[in-house]
């Protein structure tokens, strides 16, 4: 039963640091391109189509950092299964 409480925690502690990378890369991505960088990244990018860099990250760009936040959460998550996994058949 240790071997078990032992290996849900190495599995929580794996995604608990894989959920706060991907908030925080989402949390700059919406929130600091969206709002706090909007006016830099209007001077700093050229823009895309008709419209200044800094809005279309507030409208387009947040989500689609999201849908590959989401890709990556999934990719990341399937490894780390893979690997508790190995390491639960190299223990037995």
């Amino acid at each position: 039963m240790a071997k078990t409480t032992a290996a849900k925690g190495r599995y929580w502690k794996a995604h608990l640091k894989c959920v706060g990378v991907l908030l925080s890369i989402w949390f700059v991505t919406s929130f600091g391109c969206g709002i706090l960088l909007r006016d830099w990244l209007d001077q700093s990018f050229p823009s895309v189509g008709s419209a200044p860099f800094g809005f279309w990250m507030a409208q387009q760009g947040s989500i689609i950092s999201f849908v590959l936040i989401l890709i990556g959460y999934a990719f990341w998550m399937a490894r780390i299964e893979d690997n508790l996994e190995h390491d639960e058949e190299d223990s037995k």
